[in-house]
């Protein structure tokens, strides 16, 4: 079920789309939120749908039942949030060698993100990363002194 809300007074329009637990769940997510993005403008769609693409893969892998995927863009920012059923905490994990696989995805968006944050709830958890929709370096990039 996808559920576009219309432009608020408070200037912030939103897409709320339910996805099932599934493996086709995330590239549902890219392609619905690529649309949502690029009709709205957002200079940095590639981005957020990397970040979209992330966040819906962690919810199929690691938790069981559909998840919540919800895009808000106001006043120039941009908070993608994924809530699934999972109450474990994401963790960054750190090239160990081998032929180890997964595990990078909260990297990438620490990365690309001006913020994630991650809040628990009762049955589960939602996640949310907040980035700017115009054009610029990933926030880690503006933060480093001359």
């Amino acid at each position: 079920m996808t559920i576009t809300a219309p432009p608020s007074t408070s200037g912030a329009t939103c897409l709320v789309v339910a996805l099932p637990g599934g493996l086709r769940s995330p590239a549902t997510a890219r392609r619905i939120a690529a649309g949502w993005l690029e009709a709205a403008a957002c200079a940095r769609t590639a981005d957020a749908v990397l970040i979209v693409s992330e966040l819906v893969t962690n919810a199929v892998r690691h938790t069981r039942g559909p998840c919540l995927l919800a895009l808000a863009e106001r006043g120039g920012s941009l908070d993608i949030a994924v809530t699934d059923r999972g109450e474990a905490m994401p963790e960054i994990q750190r090239p160990a060698g081998g032929d180890h696989r997964g595990g990078f995805g909260l990297e990438i968006m620490h990365h690309l993100a001006d913020s994630v944050r991650v809040v628990p709830r009762v049955g589960g958890k939602t996640v949310h990363v907040s980035l700017q929709a115009q054009a610029q370096a990933p926030a880690r990039e503006r933060r480093r002194p001359p």
